[in-house]
């Protein structure tokens, strides 16, 4: 599965509560939600629902339904609002940027393989292009608010250094490794920035599918894992899990193992099936034993890139809550729903 339901930066909206700017007492038809005035109608959230979740597992309750629904419309409310705050700020994409992020997406495929792709996913051109480019300017928008902004100082990186001296010290190979975890059935903790969680075997196979594709165009490794992993540990953290001892991969399973050791810095694997379910790695850096010093450049890059992850990530969260402060939303979905609420 090729198309992204919500591109990376988008997607850390999801992570956050839905606000109701106001309750309504008549609710406009097949309107599930307005923001600023603009409708998200009942016909675009099961488009996205259906996408979302091509199947139910046998036995889902009507609540259950309920409750993805809400989760997705959380979503989509904060996609527009990113989106309305682009165009006000004039950052729409420009039909060639959309052209481009469409090509490389079918570039994978020949021309018969991407209509099947559009098929299955119940969408048209038209409608891909249109993702696209609210895709494409929600990533101007975060890129000039947020990114460009940041920087880190040499002090900052001294100071980090003199404060985890200890995690550049390695008393036997350690392997900087980062993962995406995909698994089969309900889990008491989501963590990830679409609040999602493949709920039968198989979404679980069509989602890494659909996480190995976006990689394999490019996409940012942690933060589609930010955006998808189902490990409550390591996805708000860019599925980074640190430095892990050789010997303490004699605790994880011999393929996993053997892929570890197989990959070189930087490059991912392909989708891994292990008893716990799916997982694409990556080996950030394998360092021998010893004491890394400040001036290896391994080391300031990866505490600039530590440091800059941190900071994004707060100013991302910070600035969508002062984007949402700004908007007028109404949730009439969860009005509806709403005991107090949906009786008035």
């Amino acid at each position: 599965m090729f198309l992204p339901r919500f591109s990376a930066p988008l997607l850390l909206a999801a992570a956050l509560a839905g606000g109701l700017a106001g309750c309504r007492k008549t609710v406009p038809t097949n309107v599930a939600a307005a923001v600023n005035g603009r409708a998200i109608t009942y016909s675009d959230l099961d488009k996205q629902y259906k996408r979302q979740f091509p199947q139910q597992p046998e036995g889902a309750t009507p609540d259950q339904v309920l409750f993805q629904k809400l989760e997705l419309l959380r979503a989509m409310i904060d996609e527009e609002i990113l989106l309305q705050r682009a165009e006000k700020l004039s950052l729409l994409a420009r039909d060639e940027d959309v052209e481009a992020r469409l090509n490389e997406i079918k570039a994978p495929y020949t021309q018969e393989e991407f209509q099947k792709q559009l098929d299955a996913q119940g969408m048209t051109l038209e409608e891909l292009k249109s993702q696209i480019r609210r895709s494409l300017s929600i990533e101007k928008l975060l890129n000039r608010e947020i990114g460009n902004q940041i920087t880190i100082s040499d002090k900052d990186v001294n100071e980090f250094y003199e404060a985890n001296k200890a995690m550049f010290r390695f008393p036997e190979t350690n392997y900087h490794i980062a993962r995406i975890v995909v698994t089969a059935g309900p889990a008491p903790e989501i963590r990830n920035l679409t609040g999602t969680k493949a709920l039968t075997e198989d979404q679980a196979r069509k989602k890494i599918q659909m996480i190995e594709a976006r990689l394999k165009q490019g996409e940012d490794f942690s933060k589609v894992a930010q955006a998808f992993s189902e490990d409550p540990q390591s996805a708000p953290n860019g599925g980074d899990m640190g430095f892990i001892p050789e010997s303490a991969l004699q605790q994880a399973d011999a393929e996993t193992r053997r892929v570890i050791m197989s990959l070189v810095p930087g490059q991912i694997s392909s989708p891994l099936r292990t008893q716990g379910g799916w997982q694409i790695l990556k080996l950030i850096a394998r360092e021998p034993a010893g004491q890394r010093e400040l001036n290896d450049p391994r080391v300031q890059q990866n505490i600039r890139e530590t440091l800059r992850t941190r900071k994004e990530q707060l100013l991302r969260n910070a600035y969508l809550d002062a984007c949402r402060n700004e908007a007028q939303v109404v949730n009439y979905l969860a009005l509806s729903l709403a005991p107090g609420f949906s009786k008035k």
